[in-house]
């Protein structure tokens, strides 16, 4: 599916209430896991003891919740970019909810939808309705509301 494109104000304002589109698979190795656990230091045995995770509720290891949304960053600039604006600030998220486990070996993507627009000193606020979804899931991984600010100078 090709990136969705805004370009400036007008078209962030033409883009609210729309789907804009979805990122490439990624497939969550234990490698990645295993990178987020030492950064992180959580090493908790869901995540990185691979022969115990078998016996335990997943069947196998799984991705750190907060793993899967800092992938937000890496998945959604692949389904948009914005445009016009001397830069973007991740304002931060009002909600996030982790719905689903991403066990190790499964693929996941993102989706965006504009949902809110607000004018701020300098420029505008987005609120990002993004969704991570799991390849053969009736779930989604992670549901967050996103917000960012695009400034003009």
């Amino acid at each position: 599916m090709p990136k969705t494109i805004l370009n400036g104000a007008d078209g962030l304002r033409s883009a609210l209430g729309q789907h804009l589109g979805y990122s490439d698979w990624l497939t969550i190795e234990q490698e990645r896991i295993n990178q987020f656990a030492e950064a992180t230091g959580d090493h908790q045995w869901i995540h990185v003891d691979e022969e115990r995770a078998k016996a335990g509720p997943f069947g196998a290891t799984i991705a750190h919740g907060y793993l899967t949304l800092s992938l937000v960053s890496y998945l959604v600039p692949q389904l948009m970019e914005v445009q016009g604006f001397a830069m973007g600030i991740n304002y931060g998220l009002n909600k996030v909810r982790f719905i689903h486990p991403v066990l190790v070996g499964s693929r996941i993507r993102g989706g965006a939808e504009l949902v809110a627009i607000a004018e701020v000193a300098g420029g505008l606020q987005t609120t990002m309705l993004i969704t991570i979804d799991i390849e053969a899931s009736t779930k989604p991984a992670c549901v967050a509301e996103s917000l960012s600010r695009w400034m003009v100078h």
